[in-house]
């Protein structure tokens, strides 16, 4: 299954701060998957083993932080920011970020659908 809901959370750092599509995606996609990843550590510990080379093991958990925490160095060393701060955003913009979706009582995304007050948190560790 497919799930794009980084892509519309980062739609709103756009609109608010005019950054760019992929230096909003560098803030919130760490950040996502560390939401997200107890829904699917197989998923995650996969994606650490086959992009990051990171030897396989029992615990899951360990290899999807581990995973993620790569992507997030890998995403800084080619110049991107992986914070609000590096971004130009502002913490106190997060509620009306996350409003701005525009949800309604309705979730985002498929891989584990999230609510306004998820999309919040997730805003939250991009901090």
């Amino acid at each position: 299954a497919q799930d794009w809901s980084s892509h519309g959370i980062e739609h709103e750092l756009s609109a608010l701060y005019d950054c760019a599509h992929g230096a909003g995606l560098a803030v919130v996609m760490p950040a996502w998957m560390k939401y997200v990843k107890d829904a699917g550590l197989e998923r995650f510990a996969r994606f650490a083993e086959r992009v990051w080379g990171i030897e396989k093991g029992d615990d899951l958990a360990a290899m999807a932080d581990e995973g993620i925490a790569r992507y997030t160095a890998w995403l800084k060393s080619i110049g991107l920011p992986t914070t609000f701060a590096e971004l130009g955003a502002k913490g106190e913009d997060i509620p009306k970020l996350a409003a701005n979706l525009h949800l309604n009582g309705k979730s985002l995304g498929a891989f584990r659908p999230l609510t306004e007050t998820d999309v919040r948190e997730i805003l939250k560790l991009a901090l």
